[in-house]
C-alpha cells in the first residue's frame, strides 16, 4: 500500500508522515531537504535556479518512491511525485520564474516518469491557511526559508485547491487551521478518519 501526503511548505507532512509511519508501522519516505544542493540558491533568486531544483526534486522524489515501492510492502510519503508537476513547475513558470522552454522540457520528463509510477492508493492533503503555514515555517527556522514571499506561498495554496478540486484517486483532506498533530486527540481523529479510508481501499 502506498499513502502520499501532499500539501504546501510549512503544512506539517514530515511530521505527520513520522507518526502515521510509527503507529501503522509502514516504512516513511522522506523528502531530503537538508542534501538538497540547490534549495538555498533557489531561494535567493529563483529565476536561475527554478529549473534546476524541479528537475532535482523530480528525479530525487521518482528514485525514492520506487526503490520504496520495491523494498516495502507498505509506505508513507513525504510530498508526492505529483505535485512537483501539478502544483510547482506551473506556478514557477506562471510568475516567470521558469522559461516556456524549461517548463515544456520538464513536463516531458514528468510524462515519461509518470508511466513508471502509479499514483498513491491513497492522498492525505493537509490543507492550511497562508497563516498558519507561514506559523509553521516560522516554527521550525530554517534559514533558506526566510526569504520565501507570501506571493509564492498563496499563489501554491491556489494551485493545490484547484488541483485537488478535480482529483480522481482516493483523497482524504485534513484543515490544518483545525488540527495540531502534535497533539495526540487530533492526531487520533487523522487516524480514525485514515483507518476508515484505508478499510474502503479493500
Amino acid at each position: 500500500m502506498h499513502i502520499a501526503i501532499a500539501g504546501n511548505i510549512g503544512c506539517g507532512k514530515t511530521t505527520l508522515t513520522t507518526l502515521l509511519a510509527k503507529h501503522f508501522n509502514w516504512q516513511p519516505v522522506y523528502e531530503k531537504m537538508e542534501s538538497n544542493p540547490y534549495i538555498e540558491h533557489f531561494y535567493e533568486d529563483m529565476r536561475r535556479w527554478a529549473f534546476n531544483l524541479q528537475i532535482y526534486f523530480l528525479n530525487s522524489r521518482f528514485r525514492h518512491v520506487v526503490e520504496a515501492r520495491k523494498m516495502y510492502e507498505n509506505i508513507i510519503q513525504d510530498r508526492t511525485l505529483f505535485e512537483d508537476a501539478r502544483i510547482f513547475a506551473p506556478n514557477l513558470y506562471a510568475m516567470g520564474l521558469m522559461t516556456t522552454r524549461d517548463y515544456e522540457t520538464y513536463l516531458a520528463l514528468f510524462d515519461l516518469l509518470l508511466s513508471f509510477v502509479p499514483a498513491p492508493d491513497l492522498t492525505i492533503y493537509l490543507k492550511a491557511s497562508v497563516p498558519t503555514l507561514v506559523r509553521q515555517i516560522q516554527k521550525r527556522g530554517r534559514t533558506y526559508e526566510t526569504s520565501i514571499r507570501l506571493d509564492y506561498i498563496n499563489s501554491l495554496n491556489e494551485r493545490y485547491d484547484e488541483w485537488l478540486s478535480n482529483y480522481k484517486d482516493k483523497l482524504l483532506v485534513v484543515d490544518m487551521d483545525e488540527h495540531d498533530i502534535e497533539r495526540p486527540e487530533d492526531l487520533n481523529k487523522i487516524i480514525v478518519r485514515l483507518n476508515a479510508e484505508i478499510n474502503g481501499l479493500f
